[in-house]
């Protein structure tokens, strides 16, 4: 465990390390509940206020997502489209390295691991070839040494490889949903028709949940059902 984190310290910067290891076991252990679906109701009903009352109606507007909530303010006030585009891009960037960055480092992990337990099961055999003078300590001098070996592949397998490979598929998921975002803020800074934005914003969603908009009623920000208008 101490060689697998030393080498990893040492191909990684350390503030890289300790951003990784929070954010992989969070991608381990939780699981995101934002759909794409969620994100383009809340960006029609938003878009049906702002059409309404002005941008600074988007000022108003509470939602859970942090980027989200950036994009609004930053409507409300008043930015360009460009001003807007710049800022939404820099931040998905930035959230995307560190995403990238943490897959790396459980990559690591895992590739560090085996390597250090056998090097745990060499020194373990040196120490007991050294006293040989009881065969019978050999078989449990034997069994220590290979323990080593043991923790480095659970270690590498049961644990750095999964976390790597969730903290891909979330980056990938990520980018996707900041995609998704950043042209619902579009959308509602030029106050475009929910039915427009409706045939712009599906090629985000999965084949199936496409279409959705005849059946499903608008969802106002604050999560509550408006009845009385449906998507067409």
């Amino acid at each position: 465990m101490g060689g697998t984190f030393a080498a990893t310290m040492v191909k990684f910067p350390i503030n890289g390390v300790f951003i990784a290891m929070p954010v992989g076991f969070k991608a381990a252990f939780v699981n995101e509940k934002e759909t794409p679906r969620d994100f383009i109701r809340q960006a029609l009903a938003i878009s049906k206020r702002v059409r309404k009352s002005g941008v600074i109606a988007a000022e108003k507007v509470k939602v859970h997502n942090p980027f989200f909530q950036k994009g609004l303010q930053l409507v409300a006030d008043g930015r360009d489209l460009d001003y807007i585009r710049k800022v939404m891009t820099q931040d998905m960037a930035l959230s995307n390295q560190h995403n990238e960055i943490g897959a790396k480092v459980f990559m690591s992990i895992a590739e560090f691991a085996p390597a250090f337990g056998m090097f745990g099961t060499l020194v373990g055999l040196i120490q007991m070839l050294s006293n040989m003078q009881d065969p019978t300590l050999i078989g449990k001098g034997m069994a220590v040494a290979l323990l080593t070996t043991l923790y480095g592949v659970l270690l590498a397998n049961l644990v750095a490889i999964p976390i790597a490979d969730k903290l891909e598929d979330k980056r990938q998921r990520d980018m996707s949903l900041r995609s998704l975002i950043i042209e619902c803020i579009f959308q509602i800074q030029q106050k475009q028709h929910p039915t427009t934005m409706m045939e712009i914003l599906e090629g985000y969603l999965p084949e199936k949940q496409r279409q959705l908009g005849a059946r499903d009623s608008y969802t106002t920000p604050d999560g509550k059902k408006d009845q009385r208008e449906t998507i067409s």
